[in-house]
């Protein structure tokens, strides 16, 4: 029995096949979000790579912003609900999952049992998110995917101080005028980053085991010092940007056994 799970985000289109609820036959990434070409091209990704027709598919279950415009599921589920979901079938024994995104955050609290007792998100402000990095990034004229591997070389974070994306963007050109070392600043740019996600994440409550997902979970940087802030250790699974597809497949394998 196969059951598929679709993540439409703000930035790119994530997507789960499962078997009988429980194996992962193959997953799939777009770097396109909803309103482009990206939903559907998942979709595509997924039937080819897992050599399997749509028919082939028992039920499928659709999260994230692009939820509700889409068509072809069963069912339209919230992303907190499905990153829960996913998160706990990955690791069993989380308490906290921060999940940060192209255009916001999240903060989930979990019981014994992988539910969602609580959470805190914004997404009214692009500071702390992918997003943000991706304009950071910009300006220091590095790709993206680099920043944690860069900023690991630090010896000296600069001091990043503005909460606001614009203004930040002036303080690391100023910085780079002054000729700052372009690891100091990153590495300044993830604390910041830290800083932001950790005071977000203590309003909803810290309980091991502390998870993170979502793209900026691939960033060595921003993880290590969301560490520091929180003063804990904290596991990145490795289908950290699938969590909410992976927690879609499992809602539609639970729906058919109702």
């Amino acid at each position: 029995m196969y059951t598929m799970g679709l993540d439409f985000g703000s930035t790119a289109s994530k997507g789960v096949v499962l078997k009988d609820g429980k194996e992962i036959v193959c997953t799939a990434i777009i770097t396109s979000g909803t309103g482009t070409s990206g939903p559907e091209r998942v979709k595509e990704k997924l039937l080819k790579e897992s050599n399997l027709l749509e028919s082939d598919m028992e039920a499928v279950v659709v999260t994230g912003y692009g939820r509700m415009t889409y068509q072809g599921a069963k069912k339209q589920i919230s992303e907190l609900s499905c990153h829960a979901k996913g998160v706990h079938f990955l690791v069993p024994d989380v308490g906290t999952v921060i999940d940060i995104g192209g255009q916001d955050i999240k903060a989930l609290l979990l019981d014994k049992n992988g539910n969602l007792s609580n959470f805190v998100m914004n997404d009214k402000c692009a500071a702390g998110t992918g997003r943000f990095l991706d304009v950071m990034a910009g300006v220091l004229e590095t790709e993206v995917s680099m920043l944690g591997e860069i900023s690991m070389m630090s010896k000296s974070p600069v001091n990043i101080s503005s909460t606001c994306t614009v203004f930040a963007e002036s303080e690391v050109i100023s910085h780079l005028s002054a000729g700052v070392n372009k690891e100091d600043i990153i590495a300044g740019i993830h604390i910041s980053v830290a800083g932001r996600v950790a005071a977000l994440a203590k309003r909803v409550g810290i309980k091991e085991k502390v998870v993170m997902v979502g793209g900026v979970a691939k960033n060595i940087g921003v993880v290590k010092a969301m560490e520091d802030a929180l003063g804990k250790n904290i596991e990145v699974p490795k289908l950290a940007q699938l969590t909410g597809a992976l927690g879609a497949a499992l809602f539609a394998f639970e729906a058919l056994n109702k």
